[in-house]
C-alpha cells in the first residue's frame, strides 16, 4: 500500500514536471482526474460547514484545483498536495463569501428555516392550505417565537441600500437615503443660525459693552487682560460683561405676546354711554 501510494506521487511528480516543461490541456486534464481524490475530500469538509451543496462546492474545487497546477513550480521540492489544498478550499471559501449576506445569522436559524421550508411544504400538500405558524413550530418541535425569529433572521440577512427607492413622485423619485436625517448636518446647521442670531444681536449693544464681550468670549482674553487693553478696572469688566450678557439674552430670547387690556377710560366710557341710553329709554316710557 505504501509503495502503491509512493508510486503514485512520483508518477503525479513526473507529470507536473512535464506539464512545467511543456504545458498542454490534455497533460492538465489527465492531472486534475489523478488529484481529483483531493478536491472531493475537501468538498465533503466544506460541505459539513455550509449548506451549499456538496456538487457546488465540488467544481469550485476543480478550478481551485487547476490554479493550483498551473502555479505549482516542482524545482520547489514541495509535495503537490500540500500546495494544491490551499488553493481548492480558498476558491470554495471564496465562493462562500461572496454568497454570504452581511448580517451572520446563527446556524441553528439557518437550519431551523430551511426546516421550516421543507414541513412547510409537506403540511400545504398534507392540509390543503397555507400553514400557520403554530402548526409549522409543531412539526419543527420547537416554539413558535423561536420559528418566527428565524424567519425575520433571514428576511433581514441583507441590509437596504441607501439607493433604494422609496417612492415615485411626479418629476422625480424619492431614496432612502434622502429619508435618513444627517444629525451631524443637522447640528452644524443648528449651530449657524445660532451664529447668525447671536452676531445680530452683538450689533446692538452698545460700542464698549460689545467689545468687552468680543474680548472674553470671542478671543479668550482674560478680564485682567481686557481691563489692561481698554483702560478700565476689571471690575467695570465684570459689569459690562453682566450687562452685555443680559441684554444679549433680551434680545435672543423670544419675547412673550401679550395681549392688550382694555384701557379703564374705555370702560368708563362705555359704562356712561349705557348710562345715557337707558336715561334716553326711561324719558321715552314717561313721555309715552
Amino acid at each position: 500500500m505504501v509503495a502503491s501510494e509512493s508510486s503514485l506521487r512520483t508518477s503525479v511528480m513526473d507529470l507536473l514536471v512535464q506539464y512545467h516543461a511543456s504545458p498542454t490541456i490534455q497533460l492538465r486534464n489527465h492531472l486534475v482526474r489523478v488529484n481529483a481524490g483531493l478536491v472531493r475530500k475537501v468538498a465533503h469538509q466544506v460541505s459539513h460547514q455550509c449548506a451549499e451543496p456538496y456538487e457546488d462546492l465540488e467544481q469550485l474545487g476543480y478550478l481551485g484545483l487547476i490554479r493550483a497546477i498551473e502555479r505549482f513550480d516542482p524545482r520547489q521540492g514541495c509535495a503537490f498536495s500540500s500546495f494544491a489544498v490551499p488553493y481548492i478550499r480558498g476558491e470554495m471559501l471564496h465562493f462562500l463569501r461572496d454568497r454570504s449576506s452581511s448580517v451572520k445569522i446563527p446556524r441553528r436559524w439557518q437550519k431551523l428555516h430551511k426546516e421550516g421550508q421543507r414541513a412547510t411544504r409537506e403540511l400545504t400538500e398534507a392540509l390543503g392550505r397555507q400553514p400557520r405558524d403554530q402548526e409549522i413550530a409543531a412539526s419543527l418541535c420547537v416554539s413558535v417565537d423561536e420559528y418566527r425569529q428565524s424567519k425575520l433572521a433571514r428576511k433581514n440577512r441583507m441590509p437596504l441600500s441607501l439607493d433604494a427607492t422609496v417612492c415615485h413622485q411626479t418629476d422625480s423619485q424619492v431614496l432612502l437615503g434622502d429619508t435618513i436625517p444627517d444629525m451631524h448636518y443637522q447640528t452644524l446647521q443648528t449651530l449657524e443660525e445660532d451664529r447668525i442670531v447671536v452676531h445680530a444681536a452683538l450689533k446692538q449693544l452698545e460700542d464698549k459693552t460689545r467689545e468687552v464681550i468680543e474680548f472674553v468670549f470671542l478671543k479668550d482674553l482674560s478680564r485682567k487682560e481686557v481691563a489692561e487693553r481698554i483702560g478700565v478696572s476689571p471690575m467695570t469688566v465684570t459689569r459690562r460683561i453682566q450687562k452685555g450678557v443680559q441684554e444679549l439674552l433680551e434680545l435672543i430670547e423670544p419675547q412673550p405676546v401679550v395681549e392688550d387690556e382694555p384701557a379703564e377710560e374705555v370702560i368708563q366710557e362705555e359704562g356712561t354711554e349705557a348710562a345715557i341710553e337707558q336715561a334716553a329709554i326711561e324719558e321715552i316710557v314717561e313721555a309715552s
